[in-house]
């Protein structure tokens, strides 16, 4: 579990990383910051499209070995944005870095739930995208720092070491994983076919833009509306951090107990934390506490729809696990462009709290209907 855990933490440390260092990649490129966030979009745009093809195009490839090789495309992905020349070859070195992330999470998790004790599946998944949020505590603060004081490029250089690291532990640690069944392209391809596999990504890729919209603007949020210092922003992104952990932690036993009844209870909390952060904001104290209470209602979200969508893909189950990374990446880039619409008509810093408020009902709605659905044609058939 540590040895996947570990590539979590890397993934997550240098996925999030980029936004901090954007200031000094568009120095160092002679770029404007604006045209250097195409690095963050490149990445997105890899995770969305690896992780269908390599679910698909790998079926036949023992998950033991597949998880390997995946996580060493993301080494020499991240290597090669250590020694990218030009602005064009590191968007190219962001993109290859970012196409193993979903895959790696998707046959990450189905290892986990296989090799977890009977009754404790989704806290096996919970403790796999454990390193996903402790990366936003330790490993994105960490080679952010480092990244200012000592160049950017040596916050990727700690990223490919955690990359090698990874992929020992996994060689030397992680069992044959002969019960994970191999399947085809074909069949993993079905997934798509599957309405309740279409609608749980839908959920997720709808209601937890919620914390994206106002993780993404956080940093302003702290000092323009709380009046926060500048130097106090890094202790609420450390806390918003550990509200990931927590929720994580929850997230997953709730989801042992009842998966539908997890995900409706941390969307419902979301729907009230992010309404109730437009208040909260504007007080240092009650401003940091939402923080933390909303990285905790997303995260809380995760193991109940990793969990959920593992449950009703029947024998294409890699696929649709990979998805669900996708599927919060869209999450992603989706609360930060509505977040910054409301933000650019002039309605303040606190409004991409509401538009999170409104995803995260969205997402309520699109579930109801989702076990509703469910109820009436129970087998999930194509």
């Amino acid at each position: 579990m540590l040895a996947l855990a570990l590539g979590g933490f890397g993934i997550g440390t240098t996925e999030f990383v980029t936004m901090g260092l954007l200031p000094d990649i568009a120095r160092a490129f002679d770029v404007s910051e604006p045209s250097a966030g195409h690095a963050v979009s490149a990445y997105a745009l890899g995770v969305v499209v690896g992780a269908p093809l390599i679910a698909a195009l790998c079926a036949r490839v023992a998950r033991k070995k597949l998880l390997i090789v995946l996580m060493v495309a993301f080494t020499l992905g991240n290597a090669a944005t250590v020694l990218a020349p030009t602005f064009g070859t590191l968007v190219l070195a962001r993109f290859v870095s970012g196409l193993p992330h979903g895959a790696y999470f998707g046959v990450a998790s189905l290892a986990a739930a296989t090799l977890a004790p009977i009754g404790q599946r989704a806290k096996a998944v919970a403790a796999v995208m454990l390193g996903l949020s402790v990366a936003n505590v330790v490993g994105v603060p960490g080679a952010t720092w480092l990244g200012q004081h000592f160049g950017w490029r040596d916050a990727y250089v700690v990223v490919t070491v955690i990359g090698l690291a990874t992929v020992a532990a996994l060689w030397r640690y992680l069992p044959a994983l002969t019960g994970l069944k191999l399947t085809n392209p074909v069949t993993e391809l079905g997934a798509l076919r599957r309405p309740q596999v279409l609608l749980t990504l839908a959920v997720g890729a709808i209601g937890f833009g919620g914390m994206f919209a106002v993780y993404t603007y956080i940093a302003t949020t702290m000092t323009d509306v709380a009046g926060m210092p500048i130097g106090a922003v890094p202790i609420v992104l450390a806390l918003f951090g550990l509200g990931m952990i927590a929720g994580n932690v929850i997230g997953g036993v709730l989801a042992d107990r009842g998966v539908d009844r997890s995900i409706f209870a941390a969307m419902i909390a979301m729907v009230v934390i992010l309404a109730g952060f437009v208040l909260a904001a504007h007080h240092p104290v009650t401003a940091a506490i939402g923080a933390f209470l909303v990285g905790a209602s997303g995260a809380a979200l995760a193991p109940g729809l990793q969990t959920r969508l593992m449950d009703v893909a029947a024998d294409a189950q890699t696929l649709a696990a990979a998805l669900n990374h996708a599927a919060l990446n869209m999450a992603n880039a989706a609360g930060a462009w509505l977040g910054g619409l409301v933000i650019a008509a002039g309605l303040g810093y606190t409004a991409p709290a509401l538009v999170g408020a409104a995803l995260a009902i969205a997402g309520v709605l699109l579930f109801t209907l989702t076990v509703a659905l469910q109820r009436r044609t129970p087998n999930n058939a194509p």
